[in-house]
């Protein structure tokens, strides 16, 4: 995809949240810290934190925007996250 994931490590778990909904995933369940999104095209995406202001690891990101959530920097761009 060609996104540098270090720049993207301010992105917040409640940024993540927002854009998640916005691109129309719904909180599915919750277990703990793990929250599971599901999109109604069978994307699913889960994002684990304690507070709304974490942010993440590189590998992390890269798992939940690209692996999980299936967006292209393209999404990622119209989603207001770059």
């Amino acid at each position: 995809m060609g996104l540098n994931y270090r720049q993207l490590r301010n992105l917040t778990a409640r940024r993540i949240i927002g854009a998640l909904l916005k691109d129309g995933f719904f909180l599915d369940r919750q277990v703990g810290s793990h929250r599971r999104y599901h999109h109604p095209d069978n994307r699913r995406a889960t994002v684990t934190f304690h507070s709304s202001s974490e942010t993440f690891t590189p590998k992390t990101l890269k798992s939940m925007l690209e692996e999980q959530a299936k967006w292209t920097k393209d999404d990622l761009k119209r989603l207001g996250l770059v």
